[in-house]
This record gives C-alpha cells, structure tokens and sequence, in this order.
C-alpha cells in the first residue's frame, strides 16, 4: 500500500499513466487496483498491522511534482534503525520523495510521522511489502508507475534459529541476499528509465564464509553470525554484478558499511555498538543524495572512504552467486 502522512492534502489529478493506486497486501504478494483518492475508514478492531485511517490513498507524488520533479528515493527496511535514519537523511533534502518499504503498518505510520515532523518534507510516503518474499517484491513493482532515481537496501535480519519462508528459503539468506537481488532486478526497468539513477546496498565488513553449495545451511549447522557473514559478503558480490550489468544504462550500484550501531540486529548478533543509527546513515544518504553517487559504481565503502573488495574482484564467483539467485525466480 502506498501511503502519505496525516493531514496531507489530497494528490493533484495526474494523466492516465500516474493513476493513484490502492494496492491491498503487498506483503502477501496479492494486490488490488483501485482510483479511490479519498480517506477510507478502518474498523478499529482490526489488525494492527492494517494501515491506519491516518493513512491517505494517493499517488507517489503530491501536487508540487510539476514544479520541483523530486528524485523519488527507495528505502527498504525502513522501520529499522539504520533504515529509518538513512530515509530521514535523504527526507532533508528537500529535493527528495521517500518511500519507506516496510512490512508492518503500525510501524510504518511511527516511522513516516517521525520523518515528516524531523525533516518537514511532506513527500513521505510508504509501501507494504515483504522483502523475504519475491511474489511481495514483484507485486509492488508491478504497480508502481512512476519514476525511481535511488534504491536503498537496508532490510537484514539475523535470526538466532534457522527459521524458512513460506516458500521454504532460509530467512537471513531470503532478506538479506535475495531480497537486495529481488529489489534491483524488479525495478530494474524503472531504475534505468529514471536514469542516472542509483542503487546503495548496505553491506558490511563483517563479511565472509560464502559456501555457494549450501546458502541455506541445509548441509551446515545454522549459526546466525555465521550466516550474517555471509549474507554480507553475498551483497557486496552483488553490488559488483549489478554494477556490470548496468554501468550501460546510467545506474550506478555501490555498497557501504554502517558501522558498528546499537541495534536490533546487532543484538541478535550478540554485540554491541558505538556509533548511532545517524552516524551509519551518513555515508548511506551520502551515495544515495551526492555527486560521488553518480560517479562510482562497483565500489564498497567504509565511512566516506573506498576500500577494495576482494569479493566483488572474483568475477567467477560473483557471476555464480548472481547465477544462484537467478534460480531462485
């Protein structure tokens, strides 16, 4: 579902190709079209997890997209720490509309509420959707009419157990890896008709142990750092393909180490943190809102410095794993 802030004005009429669209349960992977632009009532005694009557069916952009043509930033994750500071960085730059791609509702309004009231940019808006699930991902980019200059992907867990998908695909393998992949290959077209555009997929140097033979640990005992490592190790090989595929096209493909933050995640991680979720946001929006965003592609980041990646330097391997991920379609 595609939602604006509370109070806002109802969206400008647009021609037939920006029609507004009511899409139900992205998260589920089903959807349903409808040109309704008014408020819609919630029965209260409702799932929590429904978008509020707070919530306002509109289009991906307000009435000032005429006049001002913001760049129309993607954040998955957006109800994480990191997520939610790196879409609220880009929120300050007022030339930017955010769209938070989260799964729960409730936290969704929490999250945009916070973003418009810290930034006051009113082009703020979030979808529903479970980035574990490709149905989900495929749904929301199947709708989605307008244009998209920067995907950010975020969204990670860390589970402590080996826990699967509906489909059967392990968890952190599903959000963290196939999820980034997902992403990009689903907006692809709507990342290169945007163009320049530009992809920054948070990644980390704690990264390594990628066994192309069992992602899943199926075969391995599942150990929830273990498969971190190398979820983060597969997103930054990802970032190097993607970054071939599209270095043609005008769409740019980095990754970014946050730094180490006191999170949800780290926790499960089993340790701590010394820098804010603000902190690891800098360089995130930085590559998402900056010049040097456009220019370097293929690249990974620690703080605002370049560091090379000898994952994203075997060529094998990274066309392997992109190989990999191509079937699980």
């Amino acid at each position: 579902m595609v939602r604006s802030g509370t109070g806002q004005a109802p969206a400008r009429q647009y021609p037939t190709a920006h029609r507004r669209l009511h899409v139900v349960d992205f998260a589920g992977g089903g959807r349903r079209r409808s040109p309704v632009a008014r408020r819609e009532p919630q029965d209260r005694r409702g799932d929590q997890n429904r978008p509020s009557e707070n919530a306002l069916d509109t289009e991906l952009t307000d009435e000032t997209r005429h006049r001002e043509s913001p760049r129309v930033a993607l954040v998955t994750g957006a109800t994480g720490a990191i997520g939610k500071a790196i879409a609220r960085r880009i929120a300050a730059r007022s030339e930017h509309e955010v769209v938070l791609l989260c799964r729960d509702a409730a936290k969704a309004e929490a999250a945009l509420a916070d973003i418009q009231r810290r930034t006051g940019n009113p082009r703020v808006r979030y979808a529903l959707v479970d980035l574990a699930r490709q149905a989900s991902i495929a749904a929301l980019a199947a709708c989605w009419a307008g244009p998209v200059h920067v995907l950010v992907n975020t969204a990670a867990v860390a589970p402590r157990r080996r826990e699967e998908t509906p489909e059967g695909i392990e968890l952190q393998f599903a959000t963290n890896v196939l999820g980034y992949f997902w992403m990009i290959t689903a907006f692809r077209k709507h990342l290169t008709d945007s163009a320049p555009a530009r992809v920054v997929n948070v990644a980390s140097y704690w990264a390594g142990g990628l066994d192309l033979a069992d992602l899943e640990f199926r075969r391995r005992p599942y150990d929830n750092d273990a498969a971190y490592r190398q979820s983060k190790q597969a997103d930054r090989m990802l970032t190097a393909a993607f970054a071939e595929r599209l270095k043609d096209a005008d769409v740019t493909v980095n990754a970014r180490h946050p730094g180490d933050v006191v999170s949800t995640l780290s926790r499960d991680l089993g340790f701590g943190g010394h820098e804010t979720p603000d902190q690891a946001a800098l360089t995130p929006a930085w590559l998402a809102t900056e010049a040097i965003g456009a220019m370097a592609t293929g690249k990974y980041f620690e703080g605002q410095r370049e560091v090379t990646c000898p994952f994203g330097a075997d060529r094998d391997a990274v066309e392997a794993l992109h190989r990999a991920c191509e079937g699980y379609g």
